[in-house]
This record gives structure tokens, sequence and C-alpha cells, in this order.
């Protein structure tokens, strides 16, 4: 029994399957997750031969010794925004010997919101090594912790099968 839903172990094993096809080595850089989309990509027996790493970078100095993230970007922009996304999956790029990567920082709740950047609110980038990141913003709302963070992982195993 997987703890993790149907729905998220068959986009799991697509992307998977998609990156055997295309030879393709995965990083993740998880902030809101905390390794749940990896944790995904290996409750699938024989995952080794794509998943290459994950980096879990819950804090700002994390995600700097980590991932290269600037702090004057985690200063300026916050961890939860579009440069921050960006910045940790390149960093996971750069920082591995992937040729893909997905980076997810968001707040998941129940606490930590504000009117600027409310729980719920997700923001993800992909890339393929040589390529350009994209970004994509998710406002999931307040509907649980669980919930956000389940609904992160659906969205960052789908943005992947985009970019592969």
């Amino acid at each position: 029994m997987s703890m993790f839903s149907d729905k998220i172990i068959t986009l799991a094993s697509d992307v998977l399957n998609l990156c055997r096809q295309k030879n393709l080595h995965i990083a993740t850089a998880e902030s809101c997750t905390g390794g749940l989309i990896i944790g995904a990509l290996t409750e699938i027996a024989g995952s080794s031969d794509v998943v290459d790493r994950g980096f879990i970078t819950y804090t700002n100095r994390a995600k700097m010794e980590m991932l290269n993230v600037e702090a004057n970007t985690l200063k300026i922009d916050g961890a939860v925004s579009p440069e921050v996304a960006i910045a940790m999956v390149t960093g996971a790029i750069k920082n591995s010997s992937s040729n893909i990567a997905v980076s997810v920082t968001g707040i998941a709740g129940p606490g930590g919101g504000s009117p600027h950047k409310p729980v719920g609110l997700v923001h993800m980038a992909a890339i393929k090594r040589d390529g350009k990141a994209i970004h994509q913003k998710h406002n999931f709302g307040d509907i649980g912790r669980d919930k956000v963070r389940e609904a992160t992982i659906v969205a960052a195993l789908n943005l992947l099968k985009q970019v592969i």
C-alpha cells in the first residue's frame, strides 16, 4: 500500500517512463513539499535508473548553501517567488548530473500566509539542462496543508512531463 494516491503514482510512473525513453535523469529541489516529490518518484521500484537526487531546502540558508540561491534574491523577492523557484531549479541542475529538474517553493499552511502571498500559493519551475526554466504559479487556496502539498506534487509531476 503506497502512501501516495493512485493519481500521483500514475503521474510519477509516466515521468519515469518518459525519462527512460529519452535517457534523462531527474533532480528535485523542494521546499514546501519536504521531499515528497522525490518520494513519489522513488516509491516506484526501479526508479533508480532515472532519479538522481533531491535537494530538500526548507530554509533560506539551505537554498543558498545547496542551490546557490542569492541572498539578495531571497531578501528582495522572498522565498515564495518566481525568482526563487527559478534560482532553485537552476541550482539543482548545476549541482547535479541530472538532465532535468523541478523546484517547488510555497506556503502550505495553516499559517505563514499574507494578503500578498496567501496560504496555498506555490511557485514551481522545471528546466532541462542547457534549456530555459519554465515557471508556473499555482494558487491552490487555503485547502489544508496536506491538500496543498498533494496538489503541489501533482502539479510538479505534470510540469516535469511537459518539460520532458
